[in-house]
């Protein structure tokens, strides 16, 4: 099942970028991915880049890869937004007939739906740690 981190990880960018070309004004995605696959772990940083300027995060999407206790896989996301104290988590059963692109697709949805929502200004590290700190839970 860990070998599908990465690979979920591009679904989710491939729908944000379909759902959401240009995310600001003249701006485009500047997203980076880490994944250890010894772990199962995966993180998707969502950041936004104008031209002559930095990239500006947005939020994070992470992953965690793991067996249930009766020997099916799993796949639980925690969604994360910069401003946004809360975070949500999803967890994605491995069942037959799974599809994993449209998977992809509804948390890409869930994380553009959380980015609407109002913001209040906060350190651009405070979304990662919360989420780090839910998803090993």
């Amino acid at each position: 099942m860990h070998t599908r981190l990465l690979s979920f990880l591009s679904d989710i960018e491939s729908s944000l970028a379909a759902d959401d070309p240009a995310p600001v004004e003249g701006g485009s995605w500047d997203n980076s991915r880490t994944v250890n696959y010894h772990q199962g772990l995966a993180r998707l940083n969502l950041n936004v880049r104008v031209a002559g300027e930095a990239p500006k995060p947005r939020g994070s999407v992470l992953l965690q890869s793991y067996a249930l206790a009766d020997g099916t896989p799993c796949l639980k996301a925690a969604l994360g937004w910069v401003g946004r104290e809360s975070t949500v988590i999803r967890a994605i059963y491995s069942k037959p007939g799974t599809d994993w692109k449209s998977e992809a697709r509804k948390i890409a949805a869930e994380w553009m739906s959380g980015v609407l929502a109002p913001v209040e200004e906060v350190s651009a590290d405070a979304p990662v740690a919360e989420a780090v700190t839910a998803i090993a839970s």
